[in-house]
């Protein structure tokens, strides 16, 4: 028995739509003479179904397309990347207004931070970043660490749940900008209770990113800034 046309433009990988159309359409007009009106009027509703199936899951097919493929062959497939994060201290800078009686930060309170990225399992809830606010470890640090946010809760006096929403930027090429995920969500002050936050973009090889990065507060250094540690599900 031979086969559809149609069909077999599709078994051979033609995803076009309009190539697709054209074959299928000469097809039937071809083929149209030999037909009774009511064969002519079923090809043509095959047609159309096969057309809007199409259409219907363009994007599933875009994915098949090499020149639609993500960068550096990341696929759908989740990339992992992990690492630690300690805070400099020394650049967490917060508004005058409102703060706490001890005159630390409260809720609704804005803010801006730094830190070094290591590569994971440097840390401990201790180290990474020296009083005067310089890596300890400095031909480890990968990257640079941005954060921004205001505190909720209590404020710098939270406890428990979440004390500060935020967006991190994680910058982690040679060149600002080249390489970076950012991220956004609650912060928790509860050491070694992981959290999630969503990935909401990036830059160079991320620049398609989604997905779920999982954050853990370790502890403080002895710049009194946090120590992190980040595992990060990178989807295209």
């Amino acid at each position: 028995m031979n086969q559809h046309p149609c069909r077999t433009a599709l078994v051979q990988g033609f995803h076009d739509v309009t190539r697709i159309a054209q074959i299928c359409w000469t097809w039937i007009y071809q083929a149209g003479r030999k037909m009774t009106p009511k064969t002519v009027w079923s090809q043509s509703g095959l047609l159309a179904v096969i057309l809007g199936s199409l259409l219907f899951t363009g994007g599933a097919i875009a994915l098949d397309s090499p020149s639609a493929q993500p960068p550096n062959g990341m696929g759908n497939a989740a990339q992992i990347l992990q690492f630690d994060v300690a805070e400099d201290a020394s650049r967490f800078v917060f508004d005058e207004s409102p703060v706490l009686e001890n005159g630390m930060p409260s809720y609704g309170n804005p803010f801006v931070t730094q830190g070094y990225i290591y590569p994971p399992g440097t840390l401990t809830d201790s180290n990474g970043v020296l009083a005067n606010g310089d890596p300890e470890f400095p031909d480890q640090v990968m990257g640079q660490w941005t954060c921004r946010g205001w505190f909720i809760g209590e404020g710098a006096a939270t406890e428990t749940g979440p004390w500060v929403i935020s967006h991190q930027l994680y910058s982690l090429g040679d060149r600002p900008g080249s390489k970076t995920l950012t991220s956004e969500g609650y912060e928790l002050p509860e050491p070694n209770v992981p959290f999630q936050r969503a990935i909401v973009g990036g830059t160079g090889p991320y620049r398609h990113a989604r997905g779920q990065v999982t954050q853990t507060f370790l502890g403080f250094n002895p710049a009194e800034g946090v120590n992190l540690r980040f595992q990060i599900e990178v989807e295209s």
